[in-house]
């Protein structure tokens, strides 16, 4: 999808008000998954040197002393940006994925499916503020 529509996301604020409207249909449809997103960035808060923002193509993104390690969409897409050995490794669990438009990158992206995915999506976030810093 992504390759079809991708131009979208160069219109302003275009991505910002479809994250939006795709938070809106959370707070309907899966009210848990917004609580689940603030633990998220209550556990960032917590990291020294942390900024949290808005992301240019909508989300919310993870800043360690002005540079993004991280960023959530509403529909509990987490990019995190790792190193590509570590990356390697934890894709042989299984549990993330290759990030949906930078593959070749240390870019990743794990789904917050579940309450206790948010525990696994800090534990990602920990490694991404410790390689940033």
């Amino acid at each position: 999808m992504v390759k079809r529509v991708g131009f979208l996301k160069d219109i302003p604020l275009l991505a910002i008000l479809f994250d939006s409207l795709m938070r809106f249909w959370m707070f309907i449809a899966k009210p848990e998954l917004l609580n689940w997103i603030d633990d998220l960035e209550e556990n960032v808060k917590g990291m020294p040197g942390t900024t949290i923002g808005i992301h240019k193509y909508g989300g919310t993104a993870f800043n360690y002393l002005g540079k993004e390690f991280a960023h959530v969409h509403s529909n509990g897409l987490v990019d995190i940006l790792l190193n590509k050995e570590l990356k390697k490794s934890l894709m042989i669990e299984g549990k993330i994925k290759d990030h949906h438009v930078f593959k070749n990158s240390g870019w990743i992206s794990f789904y917050l499916h579940n309450k206790q995915d948010v525990a696994y999506a800090c534990y990602l976030l920990k490694k991404a503020y410790d390689r940033a810093r």
